[in-house]
């Protein structure tokens, strides 16, 4: 421009306004090409970042909820690394990249007029102070956002989940309201946020405009003066403008700096906690004992203790039958023995080593395990028995199957083994879930099975079979521990042991446990005195 007006208009040569205007088109489609490969390459980063953290940060969400996190903390990690790709591919980093360039647009204006550079920089010095302003103001108000953010998704995420007791007790609009509840605190803080960002982002852009003409104001000053000329007017305007914009564009943007800031911190955090993970050197399969040795367990949630000072053994060959009052402390004794839950002292060995001591995915290999809640994943069934293993042998799936007497059920499905589940297996009946959790927890013919309460939706002939799949790992050289509420899962076991208040109050053959020589102690029950009932027939 300053060119045209300054050079051309005074000239009146025409090959000089066409060089001109060849030279900017030019300029203009090197700067259209430079947009183009940075924006390539931000995504393309983004997207590197997220192939290389979103395992990790998946990593982590699958070990949060065993540490006492609700899902909606642990699936948090996962949309952290969404936050920070769909950053890199916003104009937040191109303001965030422009920003350098300012101090060269000052200079050229301040080249051009003294009183005009430092006009464009005191402009700059008080968009910068309003950025600062919109950071301090933001950055306590965007945590509590988040947190809300979390806490409402963790009560949805309850409520999904219950949603058929919900449904059945009449409560769902109580749970409506918990979620509304939750939601609007959430919905408050972000319109706070989003209040001050706007806030500023308008103030920048009317204070820019405010300096533009200013600088076009000053400028014809300086030219009625005869200090400067028409077209510098023009390249002072055009300068300060676009040496102002990327601070105005990162006050628009300042919310999603903010809120990708935090989430590549928490990353960090994450990546850090797996780099102190130990390297662990392979062992050899275990093969002759299962020894628990003075363990305390504690809640991770609470840090309540559940569970103190249990120590047992049992060779291989034997069953474990584990009984005891619901809260005793059975399912914690189960976390303890499969390495859900750390121990706070003592410790769990297979073959004298401690569960530490072995690689989480070679442990696994010699664990099955099959929980209260015998969630099935979105997969088919013989994904599920196999564990997810693409390469498994379809004989190991079958042979899991036969042993769980699951196998015949299966084929009867039109697709037999291949048939998906769905969400936690919903098609299938109780009964069936369980079987089908009892083949995957026997599945490769592992070490130590661990089954919690596995007869609990189980009919006569499930538990038949769920006896000679005992039986059948105990013939292999296994050892199998069984938490039991009904006497029926005590079939096959050689060995009891009675968990009650957090404590190991008896071990020892079955026939001596359950034959009555050691008593549980029931509490007292008061009882009020019941009238006769008096049969009649008519």
């Amino acid at each position: 421009m300053m060119q045209i007006y300054d050079r051309a208009l005074t000239s009146g040569s025409i090959p000089t306004l066409l060089a001109i205007s060849v030279l900017a088109v030019g300029l203009y489609f090197f700067q259209g090409l430079f947009d183009i490969v940075r924006s390539q390459i931000l995504v393309r980063v983004g997207s590197e970042l997220d192939r290389k953290v979103a395992p990790t940060a998946h990593q982590v969400a699958i070990d949060m909820p065993r540490f006492g996190f609700s899902t909606a903390e642990a699936l948090a990690r996962g949309r952290d690394v969404d936050t920070v790709r769909g950053f890199l591919g916003s104009q937040g980093p191109m303001a965030l990249f422009d920003l350098p360039w300012v101090p060269v647009f000052v200079a050229f204006v301040y080249m051009l007029h003294p009183a005009l550079g430092m006009l464009t920089l005191g402009g700059a010095i008080v968009l910068t102070t309003l950025t600062l302003l919109a950071e301090i103001l933001t950055r306590k108000l965007s945590t509590a956002t988040h947190e809300a953010y979390i806490q409402r998704n963790a009560i949805a995420d309850s409520n999904a989940r219950n949603s058929e007791c919900l449904r059945a007790m009449g409560i769902s609009g109580r749970a409506l309201r918990r979620f509304a509840a939750a939601n609007e605190e959430h919905l408050d803080l972000q319109t706070r946020t989003n209040d001050i960002v706007g806030t500023f982002g308008a103030i920048s852009r009317v204070l820019r405009m405010i300096l533009q003409s200013s600088v076009l104001g000053l400028g014809a000053y300086l030219t009625i003066q005869g200090s400067l000329s028409a077209g510098a007017i023009i390249a002072a305007s055009v300068a300060s403008a676009r040496g102002l914009a990327p601070v105005d564009l990162a006050i628009g943007n300042w919310k999603n700096v903010v809120g990708a800031r935090t989430a590549f911190d928490r990353l960090k955090g994450t990546v850090a906690i797996l780099d102190q993970a130990k390297v662990q050197m392979m062992l050899p399969a275990p093969e002759r004992s299962l020894k628990v040795e003075n363990i305390t367990v504690a809640a991770p949630g609470s840090g309540r203790v559940l569970l103190s000072e249990v120590s047992f053994e049992v060779q291989a060959g034997q069953a474990l039958g584990v009984i005891g009052p619901s809260g005793g402390g059975k399912t914690t004794l189960v976390r303890a023995l499969t390495g859900i839950w750390p121990v706070l002292r003592g410790s769990v060995r297979l073959d004298d080593a401690e569960l530490a001591q072995w690689n989480e995915e070679e442990l696994g290999n010699f664990v099955g395990y099959m929980p209260q809640e015998y969630s099935l994943l979105d997969e088919t069934i013989a994904q599920n028995i196999a564990r997810l293993d693409d390469e498994a042998d379809p004989r190991g799936v079958i042979k899991a199957g036969r042993i769980a007497a699951v196998h015949e059920m299966i084929v009867r499905l039109p697709d037999g083994y291949h048939t998906r589940l769905g969400p936690n297996g919903t098609s299938l009946s109780g009964g069936q879930r369980q079987r089908i959790g009892l083949a995957r927890a026997l599945y490769g013919d592992p070490f130590l099975v661990v089954l919690d309460e596995p007869n609990s939706n189980l009919d006569g002939e499930g538990e038949a079979a769920l006896t000679a799949a005992i039986e059948a790992v105990k013939a292999r050289g296994g050892i199998v521990v069984v938490i039991a509420h009904r006497p029926s899962a005590l079939a096959a076991v050689d060995l009891v042991a009675v968990i009650q208040q957090g404590k190991l109050s008896a071990f020892g053959p079955r026939d001596q446990i359950v034959g009555g020589q050691v008593r549980t102690p029931k509490p007292k029950v008061a009882t009020a005195p019941v009238a006769p009932v008096v049969a009649t027939a008519s």
